[in-house]
């Protein structure tokens, strides 16, 4: 294949023709494939269901002494407080034990930053005259929507290979407007980054402007590996300990994508004392979580070690389809030199970087011939991508037959925008 950068005008609209004719083709098969969401796919959820027949009898729901079928204990059975802590590699006391959402504690984090304000806040954040988050793009839509549905102003940090942009970040919380940054640290949605120690270490020790300055450390891929051995990664809740800013941190994990991604648990690693001062103030609107679902998992989880065995039959269905994607992207997109991607070794997304101004061309395509995937530039702030350069490929839920069909269309609808855009010169 000739590279497209070095193609004439008259050998562009003879690859564009013939682009054309295949995309054609394939939209003509009338396709209905997603590969919007990170999804686990069926076969992921069958080879966990077993979990449903944990409990049997009423002395299964026992932990110790404690009935889970009863009133009480809101930070956490436990014996699941002991879990995650094994999980995370912290203490117990600095866990608290949520429900099926991670993502929804996070969200009642900044609402009560808002309303109440955090440990050190001089004032409730909706008393502040501005409040900014930092938001290391690409990254997690949804961390995006929460800050900008509490009016917050967003603040753009690009990512690098090792973790955000840290002198920027260092930089930015000399604001004292500046409370709070959003992070997914290991296998980061969506590029799939490990952060480096050195990126974990500057975070752990900034020194921020804002007494109530706040990291959201979304651990959701902490133990997700797809290819290869488990990756150890630092506590962030010790080393901030470490560093004189116990309070900063607020580490987030979930079993969404090791048991049922509608039914699973959450937890939230953070300071003694804010594990304290949140118990108390979730204890307005809740007794407990669903504390039977919390013994259901630790029953089958049992520990880390043993968790990380069932993340092994997780990998088996979904290495093949990272496999399949990076396939095509190698077979049909490398050689024409207009785009890059990562292949990450975990996590549940590939980033894909198109020529720059053809993200929302390529994702239209894909749309119009049936293939679904997350909306261009979501993964900044605002949704905005100032070089429209950016799709989140999710390949988790497709099975790899319809995969492959799903990786026909979009790698076509690349080369066609490709095309479009340069043949516009």
């Amino acid at each position: 294949m000739t590279p497209y950068s070095c193609m004439t005008r008259q050998q562009l609209e003879a690859e564009h023709a013939k682009v054309l004719a295949q995309y054609q083709h394939v939209k003509d098969q009338k396709l209905n494939l997603n590969m919007a969401r990170g999804k686990p796919a069926k076969a992921q959820l069958d080879l966990v269901s077993d979990i449903l027949t944990v409990l049997q009898t009423p002395e299964d729901c026992f932990d110790g002494d404690i009935d889970s079928r009863n009133y009480g204990e809101l930070a956490g059975l436990p014996c699941a407080r002991a879990y995650w802590a094994d999980v995370l590699e912290c203490k117990p006391e600095n866990i608290f034990v949520g429900g099926a959402a991670s993502l929804n504690m996070m969200c009642d984090i900044v609402s009560r930053a808002f309303t109440h304000g955090l440990l050190g806040s001089p004032q409730p954040w909706c008393k502040e005259e501005k409040v900014k988050f930092l938001c290391p793009a690409p990254g997690y839509d949804r961390h995006f929507q929460i800050g900008e549905f509490y009016g917050a102003e967003l603040i753009y940090i690009p990512m690098t290979p090792t973790g955000p942009d840290m002198d920027m970040v260092e930089e930015y919380v000399k604001d004292p407007q500046v409370k709070m940054i959003w992070v997914v640290p290991k296998y980061s949605n969506p590029d799939g980054i490990i952060f480096s120690d050195e990126t974990i270490q500057r975070f752990a020790n900034l020194k921020p402007a804002a007494p109530d300055f706040a990291i959201i450390w979304d651990n959701a891929y902490c133990i997700h590996e797809f290819e290869g051995d488990y990756v150890p990664f630092p506590d962030i809740i010790s080393m901030c300990e470490e560093a004189g800013r116990p309070n900063m941190v607020f580490e987030f994990a979930s079993t969404s994508k090791i048991t049922f991604a509608g039914g699973g648990t959450s937890c939230m690693a953070a300071s003694v004392a804010n594990i304290q001062y949140f118990t108390g103030v979730f204890g307005v609107q809740m007794i407990s979580y669903d504390k039977v679902n919390q013994l259901r998992h630790v029953k089958y989880m049992k520990n880390k070690a043993y968790t990380l065995e069932i993340m092994k039959r997780h990998a088996s269905v979904m290495a093949p389809k990272f496999h399949c994607v990076s396939r095509w992207l190698n077979q049909e997109i490398k050689p024409l030199g207009f785009a890059r991607w990562v292949d990450p070794k975990g996590g549940y997304f590939i980033s894909l970087y198109t020529m720059p101004g053809t993200a929302k061309r390529t994702w239209s395509l894909c749309r119009e011939a049936g293939v679904v995937l997350t909306t261009a530039g979501a993964a900044y702030p605002y949704s905005h991508n100032p070089n429209d350069d950016h799709l989140r490929i999710a390949p988790s839920l497709p099975p790899v037959e319809d995969l492959e069909k799903a990786m026909e269309v979009l790698t076509i609808s690349l080369k066609l925008a490709a095309l479009e855009k340069l043949l516009e010169k």
